[in-house]
């Protein structure tokens, strides 16, 4: 197994990352999907962007000294957020990646931003996701025809 660290994103991460915006498995099961090519130049506009933030909190997720993908949260109000990852690498789905950096986001909540919950939102199809959120302590809250809502509380 790998050892998988959180740390915060960086401008640098678009010459990686805007690749992964480019492949449509990525976004199989999202509604935010790209919807023009994606340049390196776009991506560390968009890095920048997000970034200057307030109300967000952005990371890259490494394992084997590799950027796999990201995790955040956004809408960061009220002791609550709204929780987002991807792995964008392909080599490294199924490998239990998104459960350790999601430990380590966790470690971050609770320790720096004192957050009561965080909620996320997860395509009703994409059953590997709905297993892995409820192995880490998500609940379902409501669901409609597209999406069930999922909470965390701390």
């Amino acid at each position: 197994m790998s050892h998988v660290l959180i740390r915060p994103l960086e401008e640098k991460d678009a010459l990686i990352s805007y690749k992964w915006r480019n492949n449509p498995e990525v976004w199989k099961f999202t509604a935010n999907r790209p919807d023009q090519i994606i340049t390196p130049e776009i991506e560390s506009a968009w890095i920048l962007k997000v970034l200057n933030e307030n109300n967000s909190k952005r990371f890259a997720i490494i394992t084997d000294q590799k950027y796999v993908g990201n995790i955040q949260i956004t809408n960061i109000e009220n002791f609550t957020a709204e929780y987002h990852i991807f792995i964008g690498n392909p080599e490294y789905w199924g490998k239990g990646i998104a459960f350790d950096a999601t430990i380590e986001l966790f470690k971050y909540i609770q320790s720096v931003l004192h957050l009561r919950s965080i909620y996320l939102f997860v395509n009703l199809y994409h059953e590997k996701a709905i297993v892995l959120y409820k192995r880490l302590g998500f609940e379902e809250e409501s669901h409609d025809n597209e999406n069930i809502k999922m909470r965390k509380t701390f």
